[in-house]
């Protein structure tokens, strides 16, 4: 049982500190860089990656911590490690706020943001200044620079509570994995 209890949060610990570093990553560096685009490439380039992080290598580390943390609370609760137990629960509730948020606000800002060139023309210009003069693409002008506007503030808000939610839970679990290898012991 001690065993099964350590690989299991030995696992958890890894999936909450790989979503702390991704979420992280584009709070610092992706994020400000694409923040420097023009509206097209912005829209563009959140898009593809909207697409493209729907994967194994994604869904695995993002979702398999849940059903960890119950199975370490349950395991927590009668087993060996219970005095782990705070900080696991406290690491259970700092993963599920930043799940939510993924879900709750950031899905559905990309989703929104997924439908934004299906309602731009396809040669639309890359800067607002050009959107409206004569000759520019038939269509709804500023429909990019308005997705782009919809969508950049919010996200990177969000985005900054899920990476700051997802790192405390990684730091609660590596206390709690630190704790739960110490019981016993001495």
């Amino acid at each position: 049982m001690r065993a099964l209890q350590t690989v299991t949060l030995l696992v958890a610990t890894l999936g909450a500190g790989l979503m702390a570093g991704l979420f992280a990553a584009f709070a610092y560096a992706v994020m400000p860089g694409l923040g420097r685009s023009a509206d097209r490439t912005f829209v563009q380039a959140m898009q593809n990656i909207n697409r493209a992080i729907v994967n194994g290598w994604f869904l695995l580390p993002f979702l398999l911590p849940v059903p960890l943390l119950v199975l370490a609370t349950v395991l927590a609760w009668s087993g060996p490690g219970q005095v782990a137990l705070p900080w696991i629960l406290a690491a259970m509730a700092l993963y599920l706020a930043g799940f939510f948020v993924t879900g709750g606000v950031n899905v559905p800002l990309n989703n929104a943001l997924d439908d934004a060139l299906d309602q731009a023309p396809d040669q639309a210009p890359d800067n607002a200044e050009l959107e409206g003069s004569p000759g520019a693409p038939a269509g709804r002008p500023g429909a990019l620079k308005a997705a782009r506007e919809s969508f950049e503030g919010r996200w990177v808000t969000w985005n900054i509570v899920r990476a700051l939610a997802h790192t405390a839970a990684f730091g609660t679990l590596a206390w709690a994995l630190f704790l739960h290898g110490t019981a016993g012991t001495g």
